[in-house]
């Protein structure tokens, strides 16, 4: 046993703790964070291949309506608007993306801010912005575009103009910054997905120089809502999460992908919530859904449970930790569920 590799290592708990099971939100919830389109999918099909299956599963949990973050622009927005938002107004509101490609031509800002007016005309009800602009993107001179570039000055404020909510994932974990070595929490995820490090210094910004740019973008447009994807891209920071809740207005969070860091730290991110109920939104990133991810989302939130999975995998795969539950009030339970998201998204 003394040669035993981790990846086989399968701990089972002995420890006899209060258990909960939620399978259905205590109220109407608005999942604000998934993917349904084709975007992500390997071969090009869609997320949630039968629309007619997933309208059930959100009735069996008590999922109102999601976010889906796959619009893009055009002729796929288009798409996505027929296959959801057209055909079951209310259930779905699609996000548009912006075509970082134009970035790589002189006088990209007018073509990006006029594809914003053309996908809120077709019916985009928001705008998704991935990680790619500050981790990827070049412009013409190949150098990389930041999130507060003064370029991209005019697309912020059209988002606010258009009354536009811009779900922002800049970043990624902090560990996906640092060397992939025997330290790193993330190390076995970074194993099975290399391409998610961003530690080459040659490469990539570090992270709070791209958390630096988030926080300039934020606080220069305060007429646009900003909704930090990923409790604010981050998660194991909440003191400055807090600080820009604090001062910013504008800015939000969802707690997409992110109740391993959050359930961790129970007691912190229930302070934090409770100070700004108004400001949190309820989210999976998990896709295509299925009820059980939603129902270990359902026990996060609303018990007291202590010490278990925060995912259906046998591996954990953020991190070999449990994590322990919110017990969040009933009044901030409704504002995180549904409340905030339909105050922020036209549409629900």
């Amino acid at each position: 046993m003394r040669d035993l590799p981790l990846r086989e290592y399968r701990p089972v708990p002995a420890l006899r703790a209060s258990a909960h099971e939620v399978r259905r939100a205590s109220t109407s919830a608005v999942d604000v964070h998934n993917h349904l389109g084709r975007w992500l999918g390997p071969d090009g099909s869609w997320a949630a291949p039968d629309v007619g299956a997933l309208l059930a599963l959100m009735d069996e949990v008590n999922v109102e309506a999601i976010v889906d973050l796959d619009g893009r622009w055009g002729e796929e927005l288009e798409a996505n608007l027929d296959r959801y938002d057209r055909a079951h107004p209310g259930r779905f509101a699609t996000f548009c993306h912006l075509d970082w490609d134009e970035a790589a031509t002189e006088g990209f800002t007018e073509r990006l801010v006029a594809s914003l007016y053309r996908s809120v005309a077709a019916g985009a009800r928001g705008i998704k912005i991935w990680k790619d602009l500050g981790l990827h993107v070049r412009d013409a001179h190949g150098e990389l575009l930041m999130p507060d570039d003064a370029r991209l000055h005019d697309v912020w404020a059209a988002a606010g103009e258009l009354g536009l909510p811009v779900l922002i994932h800049v970043a990624d974990p902090i560990a996906f910054f640092e060397p992939m070595n025997a330290e790193n929490e993330r190390l076995e995820e970074l194993l099975a997905n290399p391409d998610w490090s961003f530690a080459d210094t040659e490469r990539f910004p570090r992270f709070w120089t791209i958390m630096s740019c988030l926080e300039a973008v934020v606080a220069s447009h305060p007429g646009t809502t900003f909704v930090g994807a990923h409790f604010g891209c981050c998660a194991e920071d909440l003191a400055w999460v807090g600080r820009m809740l604090d001062s910013y207005p504008n800015f939000n969070v969802d707690i997409a992908a992110r109740i391993a860091e959050l359930g961790r730290q129970p007691r912190a991110a229930r302070d934090l919530i409770v100070r700004h109920p108004s400001r949190v939104l309820f989210g999976t990133d998990e896709f295509p859904p299925d009820a059980d991810t939603y129902a270990i989302h359902f026990r996060f939130l609303e018990t007291a449970d202590e010490h278990f999975a925060y995912s259906t995998e046998d591996t954990p795969p953020q991190g070999r930790w449990a994590i322990s539950g919110l017990d969040l009030p009933a009044e901030v339970l409704q504002q995180i569920y549904s409340a905030n998201a339909r105050r922020l998204v036209a549409g629900l």
